[in-house]
């Protein structure tokens, strides 16, 4: 089943700086939920502006929509997103054991980095939000694991650890539905549904990690997520919710 069927606009690129940033330059003329993906990206980026490794064959895509809600329930999105991944990959592999999830937006293949989710919006809670949903995956081809910081969890590609060869339009159309329903329940259903299911397929649950933010590094039991996505960490002196961090194993 493609975008359209599913009543979101699909824009198929060869090349472009960013799915994200095309995004946005469009976002005016857009009338309703937008598919964008590319073949190619020449100045791909993931979190805190970290250049996003593009080679040819790999999926680059971006959602966009325009919520009304406020910011903290837009943020919400990326767990959407992540469920959606994880399902578009079981889909097209049958291998459910194979996934996990990392907080706060990371997909797991056998314990390495298959795909990662940045949000970006502009405008929320005024009269022309958008958001953003960028995704990266390693269909074909991973970044080489000395271009990552050290801790790092390692980049795999799902061609290396598979065998299976998918285009990136074949796992949009696996994509585009397993968002479509997680995007729905949210909606209908808030997120209650959708973090009992993140859980579910959280990656070291019940584990130590560690959480960084900026320069305070934070260890402790990765205990669960709260009602609003924090992750909830258990440390020697109690537990702390963390809004946002870099987690490593």
């Amino acid at each position: 089943m493609s975008a359209k069927d599913l009543g979101a606009g699909q824009i198929v690129l060869p090349e472009t700086d960013s799915t994200n940033a095309e995004g946005f330059r469009r976002a005016v003329e857009l009338t309703g939920p937008t598919w964008i993906i590319a073949g190619l990206q020449t100045q791909g980026r993931g979190r805190r502006s970290r250049p996003w490794a593009s080679p040819l064959g790999n999926f680059y895509g971006t959602l966009v929509l325009k919520p009304a809600e406020p910011p903290e329930a837009v943020a919400l999105r990326s767990f959407a997103a992540a469920l959606a991944l994880r399902d578009a990959c079981v889909a097209l592999t049958g291998l459910p054991g194979a996934f996990a999830l990392k907080w706060p937006n990371d997909v797991l293949l056998n314990g390495g980095k298959l795909a990662g989710i940045l949000l970006e919006s502009a405008g929320l809670g005024q009269s022309k939000p958008v958001l953003c949903i960028g995704i990266g995956v390693n269909l074909i081809a991973a970044p080489d694991a000395a271009m990552v910081e050290p801790g790092a969890t390692p980049p795999v590609s799902l061609l290396g650890e598979t065998g299976l060869r998918v285009t990136p339009e074949a796992f949009l159309d696996a994509l585009a539905p397993a968002y479509a329903h997680w995007e729905a329940t949210l909606t209908d259903q808030g997120f209650a549904p959708l973090r009992e299911a993140w859980l579910s397929h959280a990656a070291r649950l019940g584990e130590v990690i560690k959480a960084r933010t900026g320069t305070l590094t934070r260890e402790g039991v990765f205990e669960t997520i709260d009602a609003t996505g924090n992750l909830i960490l258990r440390m020697s002196d109690g537990r702390v919710a963390i809004p946002a961090a870099e987690v490593f194993f």
